[in-house]
């Protein structure tokens, strides 16, 4: 184990300003609450993901203004800055919905044989050759974490049972995983 693993949110927070790769930890250790809180409230996980990588963004970009009040108040100031995020993101959601209805405009509702079009333009075999490609990049570690969590759908306990470790560090893994994934994709 990390010395950052034994470390409370707050000391890595504060610690994150002289030493901002201690924000990984902090960041690590808390996305998948935040992940949670916003897709039990959007219904929408591209959009949770997108509020928690805001969130956390935003986190790190005012990190300096955090005061270490004591046990907890790490994830209330986070619960603050997540909470005004998801207020932003309903405002514009309703100016959007309130712009569509004054221009008359309905809202497009996709059927079934719509969502079928729209897949029948997509050119899956070479999005899944990337996908194939890019997962190969990976570590062997984060590649079989993956393949266990996302494929095979196993939780973080079975997982850390069958490879010998613990769940932080299957979540970790996965986490990881998943970035390096996305940045090669995007790449």
């Amino acid at each position: 184990m990390g010395e950052t693993e034994h470390r409370r949110d707050e000391e890595l927070l504060v610690a994150s300003g002289d030493r901002p790769a201690r924000f990984v930890a902090l960041y690590d250790r808390t996305l998948p609450g935040l992940l949670a809180y916003f897709v039990r409230r959007t219904l929408d996980a591209q959009v949770a993901a997108d509020l928690a990588a805001e969130t956390l963004a935003e986190a790190y970009a005012s990190r300096g203004r955090f005061r270490d009040r004591g046990e907890g108040s790490a994830a209330a100031w986070l619960s603050t800055i997540a909470r005004r995020k998801l207020g932003r993101y309903r405002r514009r959601l309703r100016v959007e919905d309130a712009a569509r209805r004054q221009l008359g405009m309905e809202r497009i509702e996709l059927g079934p044989e719509d969502i079928e079009r729209i897949e029948a333009l997509i050119d899956f075999e070479h999005i899944g050759r990337e996908v194939r490609d890019a997962f190969g990049e990976l570590r062997a570690d984060q590649r079989e974490a993956l393949r266990l969590r996302v494929i095979d759908g196993r939780s973080y306990r079975e997982i850390a049972a069958a490879l010998g470790c613990s769940e932080d560090v299957v979540r970790a893994r996965v986490s990881r995983g998943l970035k390096r994934l996305a940045a090669q994709l995007e790449g």
